[in-house]
């Protein structure tokens, strides 16, 4: 096992500070401190989906303010530039650390709200891109700072609470938007204001940040030399040549699915079309689903931090997640208490966040970033492959209705990769503190030995 020594590019530490980890080894204990840092990345992640909703909220506005409907475009190219930079910002979160990256990607989020409320197509589409820059650095900054600063024993359980507190941003946060801007409301604040709004609170964020996150530089002293193509292009190199993040990708984008594009896209047109419910209670059922994400994200963490394995609650949960989508999709309306399997199934996919967990624990610590990045980009590739798939066959033929059949029938692919992730789980080898204590490498990296500063 080959020994290395600490990094020192780390700033001095006046005495009431608390101490940077060295050479990536999470510490034993939980440091205020470090327990601040991430919960400020948490809020960011937050705030990115309140931010990223709120053109949904306002579609009457911006219709009026530019002479059309562009949000699908928009959209698009958001999800395009969101996953493209979820690679680049790994690297920069492995080779600079979370004290020179995070508050710099809010502040970016800041901008492009800045740019946004200039009012124009144009600054819409490119306020909007520019903030998917900058967000990206939210979930994979907060578990990177999780990784990296917080006990590895509870790891799953803080990026649990991280997606838990994104859901609720999905959910609640485009509440306030829709309050202020409502013409039949009290408040009658332009949009353009709103969007004003977000850039202050995003940029006082950005400096809370900055001044909390512990001063060092990064994973890896490698990571400090000069800069090169063979320095960007190493960490990947190690990522995608592990095999088992690659099964870690497939599997947590697979359990991403059902909510991503069964709850949030198509759940309502189903029950509405399919089932003949109601619109409004049709939207009240789906809507269950990511409220059981804000459950079940923390809850499934806290389990497998607790028992220190990752495959048995991803497998099991998973098993759930078949068996609620397949009673969403067959078993009729009525059958079994209202919202009890939208909220069971929105429970039980919170498995699909303990892969993420994974990713780091399969990869060497000097990877974290990078390793977060790829998930990131393999989970919202495979839903970027998936959406005009299940879009094509939820197009009716020749104009008719669509039927029951025809949505249980466009729907079943999701169930299928449900089945696929379950299989592919067995493959993956066991992360787990528990299972650690019993293999000193994983993914076939040797640990390295922590010395001491």
């Amino acid at each position: 096992m080959t020994t290395q020594t600490p990094s020192h590019n780390f700033h001095a530490a006046k005495p009431h500070e608390a101490q940077p980890v060295v050479d990536g080894a999470a510490p034993h204990d939980l440091k205020p401190l470090f327990l601040v840092a991430w919960l400020l990345c948490a809020v960011f992640y937050f705030f990115q989906y309140a931010v990223r909703s709120a053109p949904g909220v306002m579609q009457t506005e911006l219709t009026h303010a530019w002479g059309g409907n562009h949000i699908g475009a928009m959209i698009s190219a958001y999800y395009v530039a969101y996953a493209l930079m979820a690679l680049v910002a790994g690297v920069l979160l492995d080779r600079y650390g979370a004290r020179r990256t995070i508050p710099f990607g809010i502040a970016v989020v800041g901008i492009g709200c800045l740019v946004f409320a200039q009012g124009s197509e144009a600054a819409g589409m490119a306020g909007f891109v520019l903030q998917a820059l900058g967000a990206i650095f939210a979930f994979i900054g907060s578990s990177y700072v999780a990784a990296r600063y917080l006990p590895a024993r509870m790891l799953a359980m803080f990026i649990g609470f991280t997606q838990c507190l994104g859901m609720a941003g999905a959910a609640f946060g485009s509440k306030p938007v829709h309050m202020a801007i409502d013409p039949a409301g009290s408040f009658h604040v332009g949009w353009q204001s709103v969007w004003i709004a977000f850039a202050v609170a995003g940029f006082v964020l950005a400096v809370a940040t900055w001044l909390v996150m512990p001063k060092e530089s990064g994973d890896s002293p490698s990571h400090h030399g000069a800069l090169s193509f063979a320095s960007v292009v190493a960490p990947f190199k190690t990522v995608f040549g592990n095999v088992q993040s690659w099964l870690a990708g497939i599997v947590g984008g697979l359990l991403f699915l059902p909510t991503t594009i069964g709850a949030l896209v198509w759940a309502t047109a189903f029950l509405h079309g399919g089932e003949h419910m109601t619109m409004a209670a049709a939207a009240s059922d789906a809507a269950m689903v990511p409220i059981g994400w804000v459950i079940g994200c923390p809850l499934l963490g806290y389990i497998s931090d607790k028992i220190g394995r990752r495959k048995p609650v991803l497998i099991v949960g998973a098993l759930v997640m078949l068996a609620a989508g397949l009673a969403a999709i067959y078993v009729p309306v009525g059958t079994l208490p209202r919202f009890s399997v939208a909220l069971l199934l929105g429970v039980a996919s919170g498995a699909a966040m303990i892969p993420f967990s994974m990713m780091k624990e399969l990869n060497p610590s000097q990877v974290k970033g990078t390793a977060a990045g790829v998930m990131n980009f393999l989970v919202f590739v495979m839903t970027g492959i998936m959406s005009p798939f299940i879009s094509h066959l939820m197009l009716p033929d020749q104009g008719t209705p669509m039927t029951l059949g025809a949505f249980q029938t466009a729907l079943l692919p999701l169930v299928g990769g449900v089945i696929v992730a379950i299989v592919l789980s067995f493959f993956l080898r066991e992360s787990g503190t528990a299972g650690a204590k019993h293999s000193p490498s994983i993914a076939g990296v040797a640990s390295p030995k922590v010395v001491s500063a």
